[in-house]
């Protein structure tokens, strides 16, 4: 029902007004206020206004026809953007590709920035969330530590607030006992999430050993809060969109200056979307609301949260490896990657054969093939090597069926999807994960001999490895399904055997089977590339306190790079060239973000323009506003004013307009442009001066289709403004009709 318009003072008097007005509006349609408040769940008293209800479909649909009512829907489950079960940190160790040294120290490590996590809540034992050398909590902050059913649960000086928000995900699971009224992180996911986004110093961090070094944030003195949204999976979902707009709206109310976000569901109506609604409010606030992609790729159009206001961030790797070898009986070696802590003797061969060709009696070659519980056969496994095919299962799992056959040791080969992605797990046997092609190289042995051998050799961690970054086959695809018109994902950042803070509830594995206990693990995903944004956020949030949420974007999209370090453009997990759809506009440079030169800034009169273009009336766009506001006529997505240029029905020739803001020194930026293939691209004026910060300047760009073969698919340009200091790229993607 849009936004509330309180006033400077609040109290629980207001809020309690708001409950009212709330069971009053739905006891109209039930008949009395009594049967409303019976069915209302949530009331969404702080900044967002509406409430979460047990209606029937036949009701919502009616109230949905209110004037006063911007949307009602169901309350869907979304999941978490974690590639690591159910089916550090790229800052650390002087890393090349991210390692945001300079940022640190101007911004002061992020010091006084509050970063919010919307997720499974937090571990507040680790060392992760140690407030050692912090001062007092900021005077800002408003929130609490909901620790009422937990006593063992206590935040400090650097985890400051916890709640946990379960009433939309009790509507769908039952009545719960009280073991679920805790923000303690029982699952390892919120925990490695708001490490690695504001996580404190933690040296000697590894796990079992590897990766051992200083494990830190990308914000390390910033203030964190947990928002547990997230819970045991009904139907695959653990988060629901009731709960997830509770925690919004009291995070907002907290004083968060930034959102991170690692969860998500289909692309759909924003108006339909929590994480759509929640982080409009938020950024109406001036909190910056950086969200997951999703690990749906690397299918096309699966990219998931693609709200204009939202930063939307993909998953690549980093120049930090694993390596564990396996050596064939024809002396062949091919290099995977692992975490195992068991060891085959050195040099020791074993039988090694294809789990297909030890099916069990009864199952089926393609579970059998896939290493599923119940398809092998012991007699045939035990004492071999077993090369499983990944898919489907989770890959630990595949590890923990061939160890309880009997086999020594895994080859865990990918399948064609997977291409050359390879993600280091801490299996409970010897094991090594090898690509897609190595693993052809592995069956096709196996079928040129009835006695194939090998052996694994132990992992070890190795630094400054090519190529890197290469995008993560699982990473979210665009283009956005909802408005074509907008880029997503907007950057990319490392989101593969990221390493951060864990349970201590939970085994490495996630797995029933696993006892074992790590402080720091190693998790694969969306959901692990996000928080290092939401951390580098966190700095230049500390940097330039004035900066917008879109002034903020603009910084980190403009100065992303798209090669790679060996200086070649960037890659997919097959190792062919990539594109915009899979990083928005590249890989994301701390260091260059803090100094972009000139930002592509919005307004959040920009974004309800957006809005009206999407087909909302004045009267519903102005419960947002709490004041006058025209829709205007008309309003083209082309022309938001974004850090990337996306026209995708490009019909002969089409004008679109950007304006930037100066923020650095006075300078004169000129024009350098690649056309995309089949358009040409002329850019009006080719020069712009600007003499003042804050100073804006506008440009035109004309994109015309050459000649009479157009180009039958998207096709992708760029353009930069430099003034040879500053290199300000956005991303140009065409298609024409």
């Amino acid at each position: 029902m849009g936004a509330h318009s309180h006033g400077k003072e609040v109290s629980s008097i207001h809020y309690d007004r708001v409950t009212d007005s709330h069971h009053e509006f739905l006891g109209s349609y039930l008949g009395s206020t009594e049967n409303a408040k019976e069915a209302i769940f949530y009331s969404y008293t702080r900044h967002i206004n509406g409430f979460s209800a047990m209606l029937d479909d036949e009701l919502a649909a009616e109230i949905s026809k209110h004037p006063q009512v911007i949307s009602v829907f169901e309350n869907r489950g979304r999941k978490l953007h974690t590639t690591r079960s159910w089916n550090f940190l790229g800052l650390e160790h002087n890393n090349g590709i991210i390692h945001p040294s300079s940022l640190w120290k101007k911004a002061r490590f992020g010091e006084d920035t509050i970063i919010g996590n919307l997720d499974t809540g937090a571990w507040p034992e680790s060392e992760s969330f140690s407030d050692e050398g912090l001062g007092p909590i900021p005077s800002k902050w408003r929130g609490i530590c909901q620790s009422d059913s937990d006593p063992t649960f206590h935040c400090n000086r650097k985890l400051i607030g916890a709640r946990y928000f379960n009433k939309g995900y009790a509507t769908l699971a039952g009545s719960l006992n009280s073991t679920f009224n805790t923000p303690r992180d029982n699952d390892g996911h919120g925990s490695h999430t708001l490490s690695t986004a504001g996580g404190s110093f933690v040296e000697g961090s590894s796990v079992f050993g590897y990766g051992n070094g200083t494990a830190k944030g990308g914000s390390p003195k910033a203030r964190v809060a947990a928002y547990r949204v997230c819970w045991t999976p009904i139907s695959g979902n653990e988060c629901f969109d009731a709960d997830i707009l509770a925690a919004f709206d009291m995070a907002i109310h907290d004083g968060v200056d930034v959102l991170s976000v690692s969860l998500g569901g289909e692309a759909g109506a924003y108006v339909n979307d929590s994480v759509a609604i929640g982080s409009f409010h938020a950024v109406k606030h001036g909190i910056v609301v950086v969200t997951s992609a999703g690990n749906s790729g690397p299918s096309v159009g699966t990219v998931s949260n693609v709200a204009p206001w939202l930063i939307t961030v993909g998953a690549s790797t980093m120049d930090r490896q694993f390596p564990s070898y396996v050596t064939l009986g024809n002396n062949k070696h091919y290099k995977g990657e692992s975490l195992s802590v068991e060891a085959l003797p050195k040099g020791k061969f074993f039988p090694i054969i294809s789990a297909a060709s030890a099916k069990a009696p009864h199952a089926r070659t393609v579970d059998a093939q896939l290493c599923k519980a119940g398809a092998l056969d012991p007699k045939k496994v035990k004492g071999t090597i077993l090369v499983c095919l990944r898919g489907e299962n989770a890959r630990v799992d595949k590890g923990q069926q061939a160890a309880l056959a009997g086999a020594v040791g895994v080859v865990l080969a990918n399948d064609f999807a997977s291409g050359n992605e390879i993600i280091a797990d801490p299996h409970v046997l010897p094991a090594t994960q090898i690509s897609y092609t190595d693993g052809l190289a592995v069956f096709a042995y196996l079928n040129s001999t009835r006695a194939a051998t090998a052996s694994i050799t132990h992992p070890t961690t190795q630094l400054g490895t090519r190529p890197a970054p290469f995008m993560a086959a699982f990473s979210s695809i665009g283009p956005n399904t909802v408005t074509p018109e907008i880029l997503k994902p907007d950057i990319t950042a490392p989101g593969v055997s990221i390493i951060a803070a864990y349970t201590g509830a939970e085994g490495p594995t996630n797995q029933d089977f696993d006892k074992r206990r790590v402080k720091f693990n190693s998790v694969s995903g969306t959901s692990m590339s996000c928080p290092h944004i939401s951390g580098i956020v966190g700095l230049l949030k500390t940097l330039h306190p004035t900066w917008s949420p879109s002034a903020i974007k603009s910084a980190i999209m403009t100065t992303a790079r798209t090669r790679d370090n060996a200086v070649e453009p960037m890659l997919n997990a097959s190792l062919i060239k990539t594109g915009p759809f899979a990083y928005g506009a590249g890989h994301v440079r701390p260091n260059r973000a803090m100094d972009p030169g000139l930002v592509y800034d919005l307004t959040i009169d920009d974004y309800l323009s957006f809005l009206c273009a999407q087909g909302y009336n004045e009267t519903q766009i102005k419960t947002f506003t709490q004041g006058p506001f025209k829709c205007p006529e008309p309003v083209n997505f082309i022309n938001m004013n974004l850090p990337s240029i996306t026209v995708p029905n490009l019909n002969g020739s089409v004008t679109v307009t950007r304006t930037l803001k100066n923020v650095g020194s006075p300078a004169t930026y000129k024009l350098r442009i690649r056309s995309p293939i089949g358009i040409s691209a002329v850019v009006e004026p080719n020069s712009l001066e600007f003499k003042n910060v804050g100073e804006e300047k506008s440009f035109k760009l004309t994109l015309k289709v050459k000649g009479s073969n157009a180009p039958k698919d998207y096709v992708f340009g760029q353009l930069i403004w430099s003034d040879s200091k500053h290199y300000v790229r956005s991303p140009i993607v065409v298609k024409c009709t």
